[in-house]
């Protein structure tokens, strides 16, 4: 099934909670065996529980693709050492460092947030193997919130402007749709998971929005 919904923790927040990563699908510890299996048959990567610093707002802390992450400066050293794992990894440090909310990565590029130091930028595009461009999405700067992304597409906060569509789909290098998610929120990156095979959403997300989202990712 390439689209489904579910809740994790009582909230319609997926995107925060889950980190897809290259093939695997970074996830909290101790969630109900009958959400594992929506993730591990919808999303279709290698599922690892992780917490990073304790917590489990994973997808608000990492981002990456099938090369290298980046992840919040609150991560251990087991973390980082499970991590490591997976792909080269960069440490977010001085107080920029949520890097699920501040990067927008697929295989073919990543959109930084400008609140990340110019230095940061460049350690990232060696770590991740990709171009980033800088950009905000309807003028604010948690980027990896307010989009959501796979190989195939990119579902982007309805209100972004041209100028911002334009650097989004030349560093991505996919074609940009807007849309909406959990019963019209604009912070799709928050409430999505999408993978090249597939995407889930928090369950008040409604059909008409399920259905943009299949069309911005390429899974139908």
């Amino acid at each position: 099934m390439p689209i489904d919904t579910a809740d994790i923790f009582g909230s319609d927040q997926v995107g925060i909670h889950l980190a897809a990563v290259g093939n695997i699908l970074l996830h909290p510890p101790e969630l109900p065996q009958h959400i594992l299996d929506i993730f591990e048959a919808t999303l279709q990567l290698e599922m690892h529980p992780i917490s990073i610093g304790g917590s489990n707002l994973i997808g608000a802390l990492v981002a990456g693709n099938s090369r290298g992450m980046a992840v919040a400066d609150i991560a251990s050293e087991s973390d980082i050492d499970m991590l490591t794992a997976f792909g080269d990894v960069v440490v977010m440090e001085g107080g920029v460092n949520t890097a699920g909310n501040l990067l927008l990565v697929n295989e073919q590029g990543a959109v930084a947030s400008p609140s990340i130091p110019e230095d940061g930028l460049e350690i990232m595009a060696d770590v991740m193997g990709v171009q980033v461009g800088v950009s905000t999405i309807a003028g604010q700067d948690v980027v990896g919130s307010l989009g959501v992304c796979n190989d195939q597409g990119v579902l982007l906060h309805p209100d972004v402007s041209p100028e911002e569509v334009l650097v989004i789909q030349e560093v991505l290098g996919v074609p940009p749709m807007v849309g909406t998610v959990a019963f019209g929120s604009p912070y799709v990156g928050a409430g999505v998971c999408a993978t090249n095979n597939g995407a889930v959403a928090g369950t008040e997300t409604t059909g008409p929005e399920l259905n943009r989202m299949e069309d911005a990712l390429g899974l139908i």
